[in-house]
């Protein structure tokens, strides 16, 4: 999953929200540490499931955003954050969306992982529009 979220991580390049979708052990938030890695962020990528969201700042000059709201009810304020961090300048990755799903831009690419056994990841993605779209080709080719 970190090989997979750095190929993502190579081909981000802001402005970009992917959904994280699986089941808890699923490898979410490894795909995570990937992408940040790929981004130059050296310092340790937790999951944010405690508390909602961490930021952490590339030296690439992009800002990765990670947020989990498994425990998030309904959206609230953090509808209105996520709606601010969806710029230009950042990478969204959202875990449990469903709280948020209608402050979510709709082109966005979800990637669905599904555990096949403790070892074995299936990974689909779907994208949700044109920027979505060039995204998973970016990816494809950095897979390649």
């Amino acid at each position: 999953m970190k090989q997979l979220g750095e190929a993502i991580g190579r081909s981000v390049s802001g402005g970009e929200v992917l959904e994280l979708v699986g089941d808890i052990g699923a490898g979410k938030t490894t795909l995570t540490k990937g992408i940040a890695r790929a981004l130059g962020i050296n310092e340790p990528v937790q999951s944010p499931t405690f508390t909602i969201s961490r930021v952490y700042d590339s030296p690439k000059g992009l800002r990765l955003a990670h947020y989990d709201f498994y425990r998030l009810g309904e959206a609230g304020i953090m509808g209105d954050e996520i709606r601010e961090a969806a710029d230009d300048d950042s990478v969204v990755v959202v875990e449990w969306a469903g709280a948020v799903d209608d402050d979510l831009p709709k082109d966005r690419l979800v990637v669905k992982i599904t555990t096949i056994s403790e070892e074995e990841r299936l990974v689909e993605f779907h994208p949700g529009g044109k920027k979505s779209t060039e995204l998973w080709q970016k990816i494809k080719e950095n897979l390649a």
